[in-house]
Parts: structure tokens; C-alpha cells; sequence
């Protein structure tokens, strides 16, 4: 799966989700706690900014020793206006590649892979994100249920329950209560803790 599809067309719907969310954050929610219990609002969305402008340096052909870190601060606070600005990099950087491009490994620090797989790593993260701030908002806005399906299938055949701890940042796998949607089982496959009442597939 994540060795032969064409991740791209998933980057601009996983982005637009994202700062969908974005857009709906009141100042006064930004140290709200998340399900990613490292991050409160502020810091999530600084992590997925400075990761989605990694990627897109490294789309474009720059070193991982050279993409930015963590977001701590913008201008003005405004969250939203510096995610869209990242995110239309990042989709226009995947539109950019050749399609044999896909296929050229690329060095992320902490694994090497095949830009195909890198990308896809960076939706799954996108999603993944998206969940932790829509269960820290508190909000039902619909999502997409191919990006999570997808970011499910991408971490089951990449991050198998043994493969946790330094370097891979993600906690012991967690069960998914019955009736969990893709989302939850992604979060929970992802070391997050899914209530019961999550939505329904």
C-alpha cells in the first residue's frame, strides 16, 4: 500500500481539514490539553506547521538538516493564516515532483524511505493531528473518511505494536472501543486513548 500509491491527491484534503479546524480555534482554547498528551492546541498546531513545512523543503529537494522545527510563535497569533501558507507549499511541492520522483529516497532524520512513503507519512500525521484537535475542541465537524482509512492501512504496515519508542514518537498500542470510526482506531493504533462515545463509522 504505501509502497505503490500515489499519495499526493490525499496531501490538499488532508491540509484543508486541518486548517479547517484551525480556523474554528478561539484564542482562549490555544492551552487546551489534547489526546497527544506532549502538545496542548498551541503546541499541536505548531508541530503539524513545522512538520508540513519540513516535508515540503524536502519535496522540494532540501535536507532534513534544514527544515524547520516546531512552530512556537506567529505573527499576530495568527495560526490559521500561517497554516494555509504551509500547506499550499506542501501540496504544491507533491504537485511539483515528477511521478518517477516518488520513488528517490529521501533522508527524514529518523528513517530513510522512498519520497512516496514520506509522504504518506506526513498524511497520516496531518490526520492523525486532526483527530487530537477535534477531540480537544470538542467540535463534530464531519472528516474525511479516506484520509483516515488511508493514515489506518499506512500505520498498521508501518508501525506495528513492536515498533514503539525512540526513535518512533508514538505511545504502546490501545484498544479501539467497538463501533470506533477510522479515526479512533487510527488514534488508538497511534497510542491515543478513544472513548467510547467517538463517532461511528
Amino acid at each position: 500500500m504505501h509502497t505503490a500509491m500515489d499519495p499526493r491527491p490525499l496531501l490538499e484534503r488532508a491540509t484543508g481539514q486541518f486548517a479547517t479546524l484551525i480556523a474554528a480555534v478561539e484564542p482562549g482554547r490555544l492551552a487546551d490539553p489534547t489526546p497527544c498528551t506532549q502538545y496542548d492546541v498551541r503546541t499541536l498546531i505548531g508541530h503539524v506547521l513545522g512538520n508540513t513545512l519540513a516535508y515540503a523543503h524536502i519535496a522540494e529537494g532540501g535536507s532534513i538538516a534544514d527544515a524547520p522545527g516546531d512552530a512556537r510563535d506567529v505573527p499576530g497569533d495568527d495560526w490559521a493564516a500561517a497554516y494555509k501558507a504551509s500547506a499550499q507549499r506542501l501540496v504544491a511541492a507533491g504537485r511539483a515532483l515528477a511521478d518517477g520522483a516518488l520513488d528517490r529516497t529521501v533522508d527524514l532524520g529518523f528513517a530513510q524511505m522512498p519520497m512516496r512513503a514520506a509522504l504518506g507519512a506526513i498524511v497520516m500525521e496531518i490526520a492523525t493531528h486532526t483527530w487530537d484537535l477535534r477531540e480537544a475542541l470538542q467540535v463534530s465537524p464531519e472528516l474525511d473518511p479516506e484520509l483516515a482509512e488511508f493514515s489506518l492501512a499506512y500505520a498498521r504496515a508501518t508501525l506495528p505494536p513492536t515498533r514503539r519508542g525512540a526513535p518512533v514518537p508514538f505511545e504502546p498500542v490501545r484498544p479501539a472501543p467497538e463501533g470506533t470510526d477510522a479515526y479512533g482506531k487510527l488514534a488508538a493504533w497511534l497510542g491515543r486513548e478513544v472513548h467510547s462515545d467517538t463517532p461511528e463509522a
